[in-house]
């Protein structure tokens, strides 16, 4: 049988009923991360793991959270679930289904090195494997992040050199949060839109303990950033808002950097390719990890990766989702300003 069902609400499971990252609100939502594109509000409840609870209460306001710890069971309808480490951002998860001895694994958004914030990526056994490919194409494989900390913290003190403001386009619930450590070990003062701030602010307030981020305001003065170090989000890119710090240099985080030509058309200085995703060779392991019968793709370049396992003997089929990439999945979050 089907654990899972692709309706138009979202993921399915019949026999527990509920949902998984639904787009739309349903009576009970398992939620996977906190990215826009897998939490949506108006659900009467929502189950996810701990770490997620006040990243949701930030985003969806008061709901009813239930708040589970990695690989504790809850049987909901006779369905055993559980949650395993996706190593997206923090708190992102596996959603595992058992029933009648037969197991689902929906991965959400996933990769595979361990960055020291979020979990590391736990490979699940089962059965079926619904797999998200964002990157899903040979031509995307990641360096080591060491090696792409490195190039962010040689641009930054470049330009601290040459008294030019480095603004870093960075998502406010994930890859902000990765590079602050390296970009910490400039000693060079780091200024935050709001968007990150506010997510930053969170986090710190739920035990997280990460490097001072100074936020900017009305009482932000030029000669406060002059030569430091700005992280915004991508939405703030072209804005009214980034003018105020000329001199600047602006570099972005993403894997879609990896192809050449894309600094160009976002009109940026620097692309550094830090993606919070699997790449090919992270996804082809996962799904060989899983010993998976039968996968599904997801979100990305789901034909070709799909074509590529059914030619390499693992049945694959693509389906299609609402869940959005790396470049539409998260700074829309609800009570943040700039």
């Amino acid at each position: 049988m089907a654990l899972i069902n692709f309706t138009n609400k979202g993921l399915y499971c019949s026999q527990g009923d509920f949902y998984i990252d639904p787009w739309v609100p349903v009576n009970k939502a398992i939620i996977t991360h906190a990215h826009s594109d897998h939490a949506n509000g108006g659900s009467q409840s929502y189950l996810c793991h701990q770490f997620t609870t006040p990243i949701l209460q930030l985003r969806l306001g008061d709901h009813h959270y239930q708040s589970v710890q990695w690989g504790e069971v809850i049987t909901i309808n006779g369905v055993k679930v559980s949650l395993h480490p996706a190593g997206h951002i923090i708190g992102s998860s596996q959603v595992r289904l058992e029933y009648n001895g037969e197991v689902w694994v929906f991965s959400g958004d996933y990769k595979l090195e361990d960055d020291g914030i979020s979990t590391a990526f736990e490979p699940i056994k089962c059965h079926t494997f619904i797999t998200e490919c964002t990157f899903g194409l040979p031509i995307y494989k990641w360096q080591p992040q060491a090696k792409v900390y490195n190039d962010i913290i040689t641009w930054v003190t470049n330009n601290h050199q040459q008294q030019k403001t480095s603004i870093i386009l960075a998502y406010s619930l994930g890859k902000a949060q990765r590079i602050l450590q390296p970009l910490a070990s400039t000693n060079i003062p780091i200024y935050g839109h709001g968007a990150i701030t506010n997510v930053h602010q969170m986090l710190n307030n739920n035990g997280w303990h990460f490097p001072t981020i100074h936020k900017i305001d009305g009482q932000t003065s030029k000669n406060d950033f002059m030569g430091n170090i700005i992280i915004a989000p991508q939405s703030a890119d072209g804005t009214s808002w980034m003018k105020r710090f000329q001199p600047y240099n602006v570099g972005v985080c993403s894997g879609w950097m990896q192809v050449r030509g894309n600094e160009r058309r976002n009109n940026v200085d620097a692309g550094f390719v830090l993606s919070d995703h699997a790449d090919w060779d992270g996804l082809l392991t996962a799904v060989k990890a899983t010993g998976a019968q039968q996968v599904f793709t997801t979100h990305g370049f789901k034909a070709a990766f799909s074509r590529y396992l059914n030619e390499n003997g693992i049945a694959a089929q693509e389906v299609v989702t609402q869940y959005g990439d790396e470049t539409t999945n998260e700074d829309n979050l609800s009570s943040i300003t700039n």
